[in-house]
């Protein structure tokens, strides 16, 4: 009885034995080869901001809408709050570029601010590469020649965002509430000789059709925590940038600038600051 078992249980075991052989052959032979594999600069993937859903707005009635302002505001990135706004890994300038080059991006005219007309790829290529010509010289022939070529903008120029948004007070939450309406990436234009002359919008970035775009890119504001997973639909809906006000709606649609100067410029930009800030608390006053 002992040999009639014995015999089955061995060739089970013969037959396990070559189907574990088999598979550890097969999983040798489709390893790729250690040089073919791109080391990953990290501990881990990173997955949890592409995972993320984007919460949706929930919607407003007009009838909810008790107040209204329209405010324009620039984030100047040279300040220490703003520094992420011109991180070398990941400048919100270059999410932009990359995203209307790749067509993944609309963006408009900045004729007015109100996302009106549309600008074409190829318009918005004019804007992000500079043509120049250079002149090449052949140490063979001695012959000189014209040479039409493109840089890109630098990154470095962009210096200055410009804002438009909208403060509310919603009666159905009792609530002093803002939603962001566009962004301009401002860029400085300089004379031949490399020279400051102004400064001008480049276009506008309608921001409720950007932020899934926004969303999906990370916004360099660690200091000592490398796994930190803010985005730039973060940045902007938990408002951690620095800015001032340039611009309040008005019935002769004025700047500031065009109304003060000095001090006073800066004393009237405060000034709507702090009735934005107490406007919630007027709203409860009894």
């Amino acid at each position: 009885m002992t040999k009639l078992l014995s015999m089955p249980v061995t060739r089970l075991l013969g037959c396990l034995g070559g189907a574990m052989l088999l598979s550890v052959q097969m999983v040798f032979a489709q390893d790729p080869d250690p040089i073919d594999v791109m080391p990953l600069d990290d501990i881990t993937e990173r997955e949890t901001i592409t995972d993320r859903p984007l919460l949706a707005y929930q919607p407003i009635r007009e009838a909810d809408i008790l107040w209204e302002r329209r405010i324009w505001r620039v984030v100047d990135v040279r300040e220490k709050m703003n520094l992420p706004f011109q991180a070398p890994e990941s400048p919100l300038f270059k999410v932009f570029r990359d995203a209307v080059m790749n067509n993944e991006l609309a963006v408009y005219d900045t004729q007015d601010d109100k996302f009106t007309t549309r600008l074409s790829r190829e318009a918005v290529r004019k804007m992000l590469f500079k043509r120049d010509t250079v002149v090449i010289f052949d140490p063979v022939t001695y012959e000189e020649t014209v040479q039409v070529v493109e840089n890109e903008v630098n990154i470095e120029d962009v210096k200055r965002f410009r804002i438009k948004e909208s403060w509310f007070f919603d009666t159905k939450t009792s609530t002093l509430r803002c939603r962001i309406l566009g962004i301009a990436p401002m860029i400085e234009e300089r004379d031949e000789n490399g020279d400051f002359r102004y400064e001008t919008p480049m276009f506008w970035v309608y921001y409720p059709g950007a932020r899934q775009l926004l969303s999906r890119h990370k916004a360099i504001t660690h200091g000592e925590n490398m796994s930190a997973t803010t985005t730039w639909e973060d940045m902007f809906e938990k408002r951690y940038f620095a800015s001032y006000i340039t611009k309040e709606n008005n019935v002769q649609d004025l700047r500031l600038q065009d109304l003060y100067t000095g001090t006073d410029l800066l004393m009237q930009s405060d000034k709507i600051k702090h009735e934005l800030f107490a406007r919630e608390h007027d709203m409860w006053s009894y």
